[in-house]
């Protein structure tokens, strides 16, 4: 089946996601508890697989300073204007788009001069057995960037450069990451865990 890449759209303002952060839903999130907000503001962390950068921007909403490294071409440029029109939307989307900061490049080779505080690591996931439930979003997504097969070294990036804490976003069901330490603490939502590994 051929898939088309032009359906595929950065937006931080309409639909569901938009819905959610008019309105406040996102200071529930579980990722802003994976994180360590707890009320905190002033964060600062890094997202080494940004994608659509949904989870940057919401926890950009709750005051994060959010670092966005992303180094597929075409979802780095969705990433761009993305950006650009929530900027142009109003001076509350204005707000929360001057905490993100995007770079283009491999997350593996930025983070040792980075000296990232938390960073968030959501890799592509293993393929679910039930195929057809996969969103039509994530399909396009996937056929774009392929397979982060080196998913293990970045994390092993993160865990030796981070001085706070790494957060591995994670299919609820899934088996841990091959040959990683076990997380600190884990949390658990419908779908997605949170592997959370405190740096001491």
């Amino acid at each position: 089946m051929m898939i088309n890449h032009n359906e595929l759209i950065c937006d931080f303002v309409g639909g569901p996601f938009g819905y959610r952060i008019r309105h406040g839903r996102s200071q529930y999130h579980a990722l802003a508890k994976a994180v360590g907000f707890k009320g905190k503001k002033n964060l600062n962390i890094i997202d080494a697989t940004a994608g659509l950068g949904r989870d940057a921007f919401l926890l950009a909403s709750l005051g994060a300073n959010v670092t966005l490294i992303e180094r597929n071409t075409k979802m780095h440029k969705l990433l761009e204007e993305g950006i650009f029109r929530a900027k142009n939307e109003n001076d509350d989307y204005a707000e929360i788009v001057a905490r993100m900061t995007l770079i283009y490049g491999d997350a593996i080779e930025l983070l040792p001069d980075l000296k990232p505080e938390t960073v968030l690591i959501d890799p592509m996931h293993p393929p679910r057995r039930k195929t057809a439930l996969v969103k039509k979003e994530l399909r396009i997504i996937r056929d774009i960037v392929g397979t982060d097969t080196d998913a293990k070294k970045l994390m092993d990036t993160a865990l030796e450069n981070s001085n706070s804490r790494v957060v591995l976003k994670w299919p609820r069901k899934a088996e841990p990451m091959v040959g990683l330490p076990s997380p600190s603490h884990q949390i658990v939502g419908k779908t997605t865990r949170y592997d959370v590994f405190i740096q001491t």
